[in-house]
């Protein structure tokens, strides 16, 4: 099946241009996009003539009148295309469908257990992805295409999940994820990493901000981050997902597992990391509410911690305590190296008890070298948990306008 390349649905460079700043700013006159652009007014009624006959713009009334004729006003049309947007993490997966308003059409989720190797899950999405197609009368043709957020590290190019850490199910190593997909859909599937996506879709829910260098970090299972700079994600020579997770901040520190670097931030600030400070804990005798949430400390999860925290459990209190103050340590380093104007946190330790954003920032902002003539905006999002899945889907859409 053939698929329709998404750069080349707008086709001239004066088109995707109009169409962009029309998207990014809701509403726009042809009044302000002749003070914007560089465009003769002439070229510009044409450029707005056909990308409306084309059916990528909408008329969306009239605006004030400043003494002449009242301005037409224009707006993208949310139903010129469908993108569909994918989240593959280690906890749950989840599938959206969306207009090029980002107005979700369809959502089908996912628990990932034991049982959800890449041979069972990834027919299991594509079926959905029909099935929400089919439901509502849309072919494959009007579908942009499919963004993917995924758990790293990974191969954007090839599109391609390499060998992840941490998955329940056996199997993710080496999935061609956008290749199965693209030839059951018949549509183009992009895959980046999960936090380069959360980045991309908070970035657009704040585009009204003037944030030219942002930071994000995930905080669950590992530590997860992604930098954009002047509106880009910022890209290194190989995934860098879960690369800040191994920042070494105590040198004789323990290692997490059998894998990555002793002392480094994930061994002490993930989920992972809590699970093993409380299970070691109560073997030492120490007394908590956790202690009677199962017969054995070494099957204490992140599940029970989260209960005895909301109890306000002395123990769980502690070990939250002491991976966010650790957590705001790896923080301010990263401010120290890149200092971002905006840092955005997610991620299941962040959202679980206020106290862990608070005690991060602070202790971050106490070890930050230039402090206070560099201020930076700590913010835990927009989007909450919808932010990957929701960025995979605005990828997409962002490459209408790419040359």
């Amino acid at each position: 099946m053939q698929v329709v390349s998404i750069q080349e649905r707008i086709g001239s460079r004066k088109h995707k241009d109009i169409y962009e700043r029309i998207r990014r700013q809701g509403t726009v006159s042809k009044i302000e996009l002749l003070e914007q652009s560089e465009m003769t007014g002439s070229t510009l009624t044409r450029t707005l003539e056909e990308l409306t006959a084309q059916g990528w713009l909408i008329e969306a009334g009239l605006g004030e009148s400043t003494g002449g004729r009242r301005p037409i006003l224009y707006q993208t049309n949310p139903d010129a295309g469908y993108v569909f947007g994918l989240e593959i993490s280690r906890l749950s997966t989840k599938l959206i469908l969306c207009d090029l308003h980002l107005n979700k059409l369809a959502s089908q989720s996912w628990q990932m257990d034991s049982t959800m190797t890449p041979a069972k899950l990834l027919p299991v999405i594509a079926d959905s992805a029909i099935a929400m197609l089919q439901s509502r009368n849309i072919e494959a043709g009007q579908v942009l295409g499919m963004g993917v957020g995924a758990v790293g590290p990974l191969d954007r190019f090839t599109g391609t999940i390499l060998e992840p850490l941490y998955f329940p199910a056996a199997g993710w190593r080496n999935v061609h994820v956008s290749g199965f997909l693209e030839e059951r859909l018949g549509i183009p599937v992009k895959l980046d990493n999960g936090a380069n996506t959360a980045l991309i879709g908070e970035s657009w829910s704040d585009r009204n901000r003037d944030y030219r260098h942002l930071l994000y970090i995930h905080a669950g299972v590992g530590i997860r981050s992604a930098m954009m700079s002047n509106g880009k994600v910022v890209y290194g020579a190989v995934d860098m997902e879960g690369s800040i997770g191994q920042m070494i901040i105590q040198t004789d520190g323990p290692r997490l597992g059998d894998h990555g670097n002793y002392g480094s931030l994930e061994t002490f600030a993930s989920i992972h990391a809590l699970e093993q400070q409380a299970q070691a804990r109560l073997k030492q005798g120490r007394e908590s509410s956790l202690r009677y949430k199962t017969t054995d400390p070494g099957e204490i999860n992140f599940a029970h911690l989260m209960q005895a925290l909301q109890e306000s459990d002395p123990l769980t209190v502690e070990i939250f305590s002491q991976a966010a103050t650790y957590f705001g340590i790896g923080l301010s380093n990263l401010l120290n190296i890149l200092h971002p104007e905006k840092v955005i946190l997610g991620g299941s330790l962040i959202s679980t008890h206020p106290s862990f954003f608070q005690i991060a920032t602070r202790v971050a902002i106490r070890n930050t070298y230039h402090y206070p003539n560099y201020q930076v905006v700590f913010s835990q999002g927009h989007l909450g948990e919808e932010a990957l899945v929701a960025g995979a889907a605005i990828m997409i859409i962002n490459q209408l306008t790419e040359l």
